[in-house]
């Protein structure tokens, strides 16, 4: 049998992300169907048991993804999505952090939040806030928000167009990065011998006037233990990739259809970090992953089985329709799409891309979605025990295809407890992963520097239209 290859201290180690949803089922929207899934999502002791579980695992950061609508758009009515438990329920993913905050100790917390509906100003005192309160361990997931459902939710008749959401993105990022920029590190001070509170010299305003937002400060948060929180970035389109090179501290990406279409993909984004003039060390690409996890191989294939026969159709048709902003109900299973059926999707068109990829078509059929999009199934989840799923991750970390893993739950608390109980193990003894944090904050856990003032500005600059 062959060895796993010892690492050396100090080497290239895993990064770990546990992905989270503040709503009655995990990612997978057939996990509430589980027979071992806890079925109370809207208390404070499920998150709290989440928080736990991922911090005995040592994992880095558990993050909550978020949408502001529930899947609505086949057959453009919320009834089959109440009625089947698809992400039906929303709850506000930082209350909920907050929650898991309270229970943990080291574990990163991050959550979603729109740039599309929100304005800089919140959203820099909100992350900001939460850093302070879990002593520098907070993330921002950024977002542009896609969906028509959140779109109408939010006072709009229609979703922003694709590109014009990334330019206010890039805008909406230089503020919230000059507001966390406005206390000095040593503006206070406290002295009730001579009473001053602060130095005012060292609090600034932004006075920022820009063509989508305007804000003024100053400020009213200082800065936390890691400086401002860390930067969760998603985008995958050709203008949402460069968005993520310019920002992005952790780049969450889909699942690799291939090792090699990963190593491609990770190679070049690696370079678009570094043509946006950022080390690409200093970010860590991380796509989602579905691990079915057991004592044994045959344990873990009979754990999969039983996941498998939960997922229906309809649960992929509903999750496509809300991604697609297109009502699939409007064609049959076996009907392709038109020309102007697929140029006019609005929503996740790098998905509608790796679908005409995949299946080799120019018009591929409703159920080539549902195929090749693996939606609202495990898409290539790796199955067996500790050393199947160990060697399956090692792989992909080592090509390299990625630098860390978003672990995606089955069911909750049963994936991450089995991925630290049969899994973590494994993975520490071939010097893959750590055996506990580094530090007391998010960015000393990711090997990430404090950020010093003003080290944006160059990012910003490049954002600006020519």
């Amino acid at each position: 049998m062959r060895q796993p290859r010892m690492r050396q201290p100090g080497t290239r180690q895993i990064v770990m992300v546990g992905f989270l949803q503040a709503q009655n089922c995990t990612n997978l929207v057939s996990s509430w169907r589980h027979p071992d899934s806890r079925q109370d999502s809207a208390s404070p002791d499920y998150y709290r048991e989440i928080g736990r579980v991922l911090e005995a695992g040592k994992f880095h950061l558990g993050f909550f993804d978020d949408r502001l609508a529930m899947p609505d758009r086949y057959g453009n009515d919320h009834a089959h999505t109440v009625q089947f438990g698809i992400r039906c329920v929303k709850l506000d993913p930082v209350a909920v952090l907050m929650t898991m905050g309270m229970a943990t100790e080291r574990l990163g917390l991050g959550a979603t939040c729109s740039t599309t509906y929100y304005q800089p100003f919140h959203v820099a005192r909100l992350f900001q806030t939460v850093d302070l309160m879990t002593q520098g361990r907070a993330a921002w997931n950024v977002v542009t928000s896609m969906n028509e459902g959140e779109a109408w939710n939010m006072g709009l008749e229609d979703v922003v167009e694709h590109d014009t959401r990334y330019d206010r993105a890039d805008e909406f990022m230089q503020v919230v990065l000059g507001h966390w920029d406005s206390w000095e590190d040593d503006a206070i001070v406290a002295d009730r011998a001579t009473g001053l509170f602060a130095h005012p010299d060292k609090v600034h305003r932004i006075d920022h006037v820009g063509p989508y937002f305007r804000s003024r400060g100053p400020f009213t948060v200082p800065r936390s233990p890691q400086g401002h929180p860390v930067i969760i970035q998603a985008g995958q389109s050709a203008r949402g990739s460069a968005f993520a090179a310019r920002w992005g501290e952790v780049i969450f990406v889909s699942t690799h259809p291939s090792l090699e279409i990963g190593r491609q993909l990770y190679a070049g984004m690696k370079a678009d970090i570094a043509a946006a003039g950022r080390d690409p060390d200093d970010v860590a690409i991380c796509p989602s992953t579905y691990v079915v996890a057991a004592a044994t191989k045959a344990e873990a294939e009979d754990k999969m089985a039983l996941i498998e026969t939960l997922a229906t159709d309809m649960d992929a048709l509903s999750l496509l329709s809300e991604a697609m902003n297109f009502d699939f109900s409007t064609k049959g299973l076996d009907e392709a799409f038109t020309d102007a059926e697929l140029a006019s999707i609005s929503g996740t068109q790098s998905m509608r891309d790796r679908v005409v990829r995949a299946s080799g078509k120019t018009n591929p059929t409703v159920r080539d979605f549902i195929h090749h999009t693996r939606r609202a199934r495990p898409n290539q989840a790796i199955v067996g025990g500790p050393k199947e799923v160990a060697d399956g991750l090692e792989r992909l970390f080592t090509a390299p295809a990625c630098d860390g893993f978003v672990l995606a739950a089955t069911h909750i608390p049963g994936t991450y407890l089995d991925f630290t109980r049969h899994v973590v193990p494994e993975l520490q003894r071939r010097g893959l992963y750590h055996r506990d944090y580094a530090g007391k904050t998010l960015r000393e856990n990711l090997g990430l520097e404090r950020p010093r003032r003003g080290y944006w500005h160059a990012r910003a600059a490049m954002a600006q239209p020519a």
